[in-house]
């Protein structure tokens, strides 16, 4: 179809549910939507009854991701899904996450209200527990939604204010736990002709670039250990010379910069893509003191890149890092639980057919890579067809101050209508071939 036939997204619906998410899980400055807690709850709570109001099937599974699906003509053929995460790191902004459900249903209300129904079912996942902030797993909720998250996770993970399980937290949220152990999976990626998650961009390159519209290459994915110990030993700051110290303040400090100091060195010398980030950094407040050699730390280390084998050597170099460290220092390390993440290429196919329709609609866009995590992950990971779309977003995520403006989200959400509305040709890669062949843009 053109542009002109393309059902008009209801992006006075998405404005309205935008100002409902925040009314409702707003604490302070910013926003609370904790994973299996209340905020979260509220969160799917608005999206069912937007859902249920627009007349679309509404599903749940066993980890009480949220399914809202607009019929097709074919209901024998896999499905588009159209989806994000809906909960938020404590003190975050409304957009995160939430910008990709409201997209879906918005284009979902187009369709209805135009009277138009798509070739095949529309499905609009509102997906739980992305933000590894509460409980520090690999995309919980999507990967439950597979069957594939060691059962183990359940009774392992613990949510980082309360320090109950995972388990705890999904049983009383109503939850299947006990499905959730055999690994009873709700989604088959062969039912599933496409993923497409739209996201604000959680870097300033959009807006560098002055464009409202991302196409994402591919996500990086990471290697993490969120709780590393440093133990030396306390003592008195004025007494102690330095080889006689045992300071894990100091070791801790050195082992960091040497990191970074390789990070540089892949960056500016190889070329390679890499980014690394100490999120977390302390002394313990019942022992430490200003007049004291700080004899234990604790800290986060955080890798991320689309290559896999720069994050092998990674590993490689922080293994032998710690091992000069700990001999140089006298003090010892201990890493912890690390948690891994595999890099995602995104399907060349789907963000060519989306170039094209870019260029026909007038909507201004660049091809780029994604720094953080996303669901969308998962589906490209397991063989599912997936796209990202970013919308411009200053003052980064993940803080109270996200500003998206719903001009550039209308021009994603017209992008992703056009997808939807484009059909076969669109999921199959053959819209616009010679199209695809002129200057797109800029690359980042």
């Amino acid at each position: 179809m053109s542009s002109d036939t393309t059902p008009e997204p209801d992006i006075e619906l998405a404005e309205q549910l935008f100002s409902e998410l925040d009314s409702a899980t707003r604490d302070g400055r910013g926003i609370r939507r904790d994973s299996y807690g209340p905020g979260e709850d509220a969160a799917h709570e608005i999206v069912r009854n937007a859902g249920e109001r627009l007349g679309l099937e509404i599903d749940r599974d066993a980890a009480l991701n949220l399914y809202l699906t607009l019929p097709g003509k074919d209901r024998s053929l896999p499905a588009v899904f159209i989806g994000s995460h809906l909960d938020s790191v404590d003190q975050g902004g409304n957009f995160d996450g939430a910008a990709g459900v409201l997209a879906g249903l918005a284009v979902a209300a187009g369709f209805k209200n135009a009277g138009v129904q798509p070739e095949r079912d529309i499905t609009v996942m509102a997906i739980r527990c992305e933000e590894a902030h509460w409980f520090d797993g690999p995309y919980v909720g999507t990967n439950l939604a597979f069957g594939r998250l060691d059962p183990g996770y359940l009774d392992d993970l613990k949510r980082s204010d309360t320090g109950r399980t995972l388990a705890d937290h999904m049983a009383e949220c109503g939850g299947d736990v006990e499905a959730l152990r055999r690994q009873e999976a709700s989604l088959e990626p062969s039912k599933i002709a496409a993923y497409v998650e739209l996201h604000i961009e959680q870097a300033p390159v959009l807006v560098e670039a002055e464009l409202p519209i991302g196409l994402v290459t591919g996500i990086r994915g990471y290697r993490r250990y969120s709780s590393v110990r440093c133990t030396g030993v306390y003592g008195h700051s004025g007494a102690l010379p330095r080889r006689s110290r045992a300071d894990a303040v100091a070791a801790s400090v050195h082992l960091i910069e040497e990191l970074n100091r390789e990070w540089v060195r892949l960056e500016e010398q190889e070329g390679r893509d890499l980014v690394f980030t100490v999120g977390q950094f302390s002394t313990d407040e019942r022992y430490h003191g200003p007049s004291k050699v700080a004899g234990e730390t604790s800290f986060s280390l955080d890798f991320r890149s689309i290559e896999t084998q720069t994050l092998d050597h990674m590993m490689d170099v922080l293994e032998k890092t710690l091992r000069r460290t700990e001999h140089e220092y006298g003090v010892s390390f201990e890493l912890g639980a690390r948690s891994d993440s595999p890099p995602a290429v995104l399907s060349s196919k789907l963000r060519g057919a989306m170039k094209s329709l870019a260029k026909r609609d007038g909507i201004a866009a660049m091809e780029m890579a994604s720094g953080a995590g996303h669901d969308a992950a998962v589906f490209a990971e397991l063989g599912v067809p997936t796209a990202m779309i970013f919308v411009r977003n200053r003052q980064g995520s993940h803080n109270p101050d996200e500003e998206m403006e719903i001009a550039d989200f209308r021009e994603g959400v017209r992008l992703l209508a056009s997808f939807i509305d484009a059909g076969e040709p669109a999921l199959s890669g053959n819209l616009g071939r010679e199209d695809q062949k002129e200057e797109f843009g800029q690359t980042a």
